[in-house]
């Protein structure tokens, strides 16, 4: 019988990561699978930032790091010496901790990637372009009648779902989230956990999140990492229910960390 399991989005294999001597993340190897939402969970400074980074190499702009073993985006190693990596962090978006909306109107901030990367030309083009990313973002009901509007007058929540729409304007494959409601209110918080849940029919979420009761809500897989190493990686449901390690079930029953 075939194997029905589609094929990795993300292959991660011998994972180690080093900033200046120190190693902080230690032979993490795991696949991350198409619309599915993926979430890393364990305590502060264990390596899910920095492993959430390495998927589009924003650990690069950090001097003296090192990465060994190989990571593969549809089975092309992201580290190889001749990848584009304004073509990488088009395809792998990020969305971060808190909103970082640019100065300037709704319309320019999800514009500009468009722009800058020459996808469309034609004024018609872009405003359908924004319009299509505010409403995939959940956001378009909310901000259609002020988008000459200065962004930054937006609420947290709506900034946010502005940051992710900005990721959809160039047509990423992959959306990376590192807390992205851990700056946002109960409301706002539910907002964005809707709309990963319908993002995921289109795209693959990473997400990295303190909150376990989110990540048990919003996941199809987890993995827990502690002192940089992925202790355990598991469908959701089986990790929080029926974990492999001892480890796994003391950090989520408040035991540990």
């Amino acid at each position: 019988m075939a194997n029905s399991q589609p094929h990795p989005v993300f292959e991660i294999r011998g994972l180690n990561f080093y900033y200046g001597p120190s190693l902080a993340l230690k032979q993490i190897s795991m696949d991350i699978l198409p619309q599915q939402v993926t979430a890393l969970i364990g305590p502060s400074g264990c390596g899910k930032s920095t492993f959430l980074r390495c998927l589009n190499r924003m650990n690069d702009t950090i001097p003296r790091v090192r990465v060994e073993g190989q990571i593969l985006l549809a089975g092309e190693d992201i580290y190889a010496p001749d990848v584009d990596l304004a073509s990488l962090r088009q395809r792998v978006g990020m969305v971060f901790q808190k909103p970082n909306p640019f100065p300037q109107s709704v319309y320019d901030n999800v514009a500009f990637g468009p722009r800058v990367l020459g996808m469309t030309r034609e004024k018609a083009a872009l405003d359908e372009t924004v319009e299509r990313s505010l409403k995939r973002a959940a956001v378009w009901e909310d901000v259609n009648g002020q988008l000459h509007d200065d962004a930054l007058g937006l609420s947290l929540g709506q900034q946010q779902r502005l940051c992710i729409a900005r990721v959809l304007a160039v047509e990423a494959e992959v959306i990376l989230m590192d807390e992205p409601c851990s700056a946002l209110d109960p409301i706002a918080t539910g907002k964005v956990e809707e709309l990963i849940h319908e993002l995921k029919e289109r795209y693959t979420i990473v997400i990295v999140t303190h909150n376990m009761q989110q990540a048990a809500r919003v996941s199809d897989y987890t993995g827990l990492f502690w002192l940089g190493e992925l202790i355990e990686f598991s469908p959701t449901e089986k990790l929080f229910t029926n974990p492999d390690h001892e480890l796994t079930e003391a950090y989520i029953t408040g035991r540990m960390g």
